[in-house]
């Protein structure tokens, strides 16, 4: 049924998810602040841990039925909040195709906060405008060239908001803490990932694009996505394949400063002491004029990317 063993873990982390996003509405007269908070600490860190298995899955399935993948990205929907198809079109077709150019929605550029940890806070929020507005013009787009991503995707949608609104409904404390705040604590953190991974790198060399994190806790929890660079190579690899790919076709040839173990210390020099904005040669950054996006919907060619449509 799975098209690799390692996603029993995929599946593991999604029960869990579900597990504690239930576990606070049947016991919520019980519970004291201490047992809130920390549930919902559990919940925002499932979530995102799921949204990083939505950008494993959208690149490759994790079944080898369609319609098993298809059932899969609703269920996923539910644990990030948004349709899962919706991941496609911004991450796919946008920044990977177009990897820190005005094709790109989220490219690091448009961050240009002189505080250095603005950028990496904010970042979320100075891309979702773009990358809903990408979103809906590639759904608009798949409306008539391909339905049935289409349909997927508004499937996905309807259900997903629905549910949202009516849990609202039945109890919004539960709602708010439990649903809402983790699923956006999800978006924030998968969006912002892409401002340490790339930012100061080289868009334009075969290997010194991505900033890689090794640490084995974190690619542990993450599914390996440390290896970015391994990924941006290899989109369809799978997850636990990344870490040989990775020291057999990009360590050797990366240069060493994108080449990190720990996404911490990176974190803490970059936006707390000495919070510099630097390149990987360790030169400052100096920003261009931003310039707007430019128009990445209309040359998809749906027939030359049938792989890059996940479940659908």
């Amino acid at each position: 049924m799975l098209r690799y063993k390692a996603d029993r873990r995929t599946l593991a982390v999604v029960m869990l998810y579900f597990i504690a996003a239930v576990v606070p509405w049947i016991f919520w007269g019980q519970l004291n602040t201490f047992q809130i908070v920390s549930l919902v600490i559990v919940n925002c860190l499932l979530s995102f841990m799921c949204a990083v298995i939505i950008h494993n899955t959208i690149h490759v399935p994790i079944f080898k039925k369609k319609s098993l993948n298809k059932s899969f990205q609703i269920v996923l929907a539910f644990t990030y909040g948004h349709s899962t198809s919706a991941y496609v079109p911004g991450h796919n077709f946008s920044h990977h195709k177009y990897t820190q150019s005005p094709k790109d929605a989220i490219r690091t550029s448009k961050a240009r906060f002189k505080l250095n940890i603005l950028n990496q806070l904010l970042f979320f929020f100075i891309m979702s405008g773009d990358i809903l507005k990408g979103e809906i013009s590639f759904a608009k787009k798949m409306r008539k060239d391909r339905p049935e991503w289409f349909r997927q995707y508004l499937f996905e949608m309807i259900l997903v908001m629905g549910l949202k609104i009516a849990l609202l409904f039945v109890n919004w404390k539960c709602a708010v803490l439990f649903i809402l705040i983790p699923h956006q604590y999800a978006a924030w953190g998968i969006v912002g990932t892409n401002y340490f991974q790339h930012d100061g790198c080289d868009e334009n060399h075969p290997y010194n694009h991505s900033r890689n994190f090794t640490g084995s806790f974190l690619n542990c929890m993450l599914f390996n996505n440390g290896y970015h660079g391994a990924h941006h190579v290899k989109a369809n690899l799978h997850w636990s394949l990344l870490p040989e790919f990775h020291r057999e076709k990009i360590r050797p040839f990366i240069h060493p400063n994108l080449d990190k173990e720990s996404l911490l210390s990176y974190l803490i020099e970059t936006h707390i002491y000495p919070a510099k904005r630097l390149d990987y040669l360790g030169n400052e950054i100096v920003l261009q004029p931003e310039v707007k996006d430019e128009d990445w919907v209309t040359g998809v060619n749906i027939s030359q990317h049938q792989t890059d449509l996940a479940g659908a």
